[in-house]
């Protein structure tokens, strides 16, 4: 049982990603509107999107598959942590369509907002669960915050 949670808090974590890959070319190099655009001096090169964007959805999956694992004795319930899981792998996924699908850097910025909100929930109420589940969030939300200073230089330089 503890390996198939394991594998469905994989799927569920990198589920964002795989919507995302419809939309967002595997490398940022293929995609002639995000070429063409502005960028910030600090935006990484396609691939290291590629990859921090692996390593995050391993970590958020490593937390929720704790969460999972987490006997209910501590007096928390779980149904928040995985709401707000539930709610931020959605606008994980929007942010990928609205940005890349739609092209509307302005509403990929609206949209990366609730995201970074929602994960700052999330990881808290990880946090009355598992101080290990709240710590594998922390990169990612840095991470998002990169990518709002990303998001909102593209806007501004445009």
């Amino acid at each position: 049982m503890t390996f198939f949670k394991f594998v469905f808090a994989m799927f569920l974590s990198f589920l964002p990603g795989m919507i995302g890959l419809l939309v967002t070319p595997i490398s940022t190099g293929q995609n002639a509107w995000y070429n063409a655009l502005n960028h910030s001096a600090l935006t990484p090169a396609g691939w290291v999107f590629s990859f921090v964007w692996t390593v995050l959805y391993f970590l958020i999956g490593i937390a929720l598959f704790l969460i999972m694992q987490h006997p209910n004795n501590g007096g928390y319930s779980k149904a928040n942590p995985y709401i707000l899981f539930a709610i931020n792998i959605i606008f994980n996924a929007l942010w990928s369509l609205a940005f890349f699908g739609a092209e509307l850097p302005e509403v990929a910025l609206i949209i990366l907002t609730a995201l970074i909100v929602t994960a700052i929930f999330m990881a808290r109420s990880f946090f009355r669960i598992s101080h290990a589940a709240f710590w594998l969030t922390v990169p990612y939300i840095v991470w998002l915050m990169f990518a709002f200073y990303l998001n909102g230089m593209i806007i501004y330089l445009n």
